[in-house]
């Protein structure tokens, strides 16, 4: 009986250890629903962008945030202003130089909860190789069953930073200097993920 029970203790020790550590919820994301954008100042008018091209691996829940994650790789390539001079230009060395660096990527290291649905997801952003701390606030918008899919939950995200673009390595400052490019980047972050019931 005294092993019966041990044994019974132990299995029960494995399953909530296993439940306890267990990663939070795996999301996919919808690609033709989400987005990474950015606007910068042009002397007096904003220029807006977005980049065509990222992946994106998503595991969240509120309720286990110390098993949450969020990792963006951002092919480089893939901006697009809407003038294929202007985009040519931001990919060469003036810029992000893309033929040397492809990607640039956002991995997220701790979430905290900031209240009414705003989480702050900090990690690493490289830019260039090199690696630099950020903190993207994202705000949960919601979860619901996907109306036009079932069996499927769908989440939306959305946030916005702005950075120093040359303090990331992206322009050595020329085109600031002559009044002509901003040197701050407003970055907004739209997401919808999607996740089996």
């Amino acid at each position: 009986m005294k092993i019966i029970t041990t044994t019974i203790l132990a299995l029960l020790l494995v399953v909530s250890s296993s439940i306890a550590f267990a990663a939070a919820r795996s999301w996919d994301m919808d690609e033709a629903h989400s987005g990474i954008y950015f606007s910068i100042d042009h002397i007096f008018s904003k220029v807006m962008g977005h980049f065509n091209e990222f992946t994106l691996d998503v595991n969240f829940d509120p309720d286990q945030l110390d098993q949450s994650s969020f990792a963006f790789t951002i092919e480089v390539g893939s901006i697009d202003t809407n003038i294929t001079k202007r985009d040519k230009h931001l990919l060469s060395a003036d810029f992000f130089d893309s033929g040397k660096f492809p990607e640039m990527s956002f991995v997220s290291s701790m979430i905290t909860d900031a209240g009414n649905g705003l989480y702050n997801v900090t990690g690493t952003l490289t830019v260039k190789d090199k690696p630099y701390e950020l903190t993207l606030p994202l705000k949960l918008e919601g979860v619901t069953e996907h109306p036009a899919k079932k069996g499927t939950e769908v989440a939306g995200f959305n946030g916005t930073v702005v950075i120093d673009r040359l303090a990331h390595g992206v322009g050595g400052g020329k085109f600031y200097d002559m009044g002509v490019v901003g040197k701050e980047v407003e970055i907004f972050v739209s997401l919808e993920v999607l996740s089996k019931k």
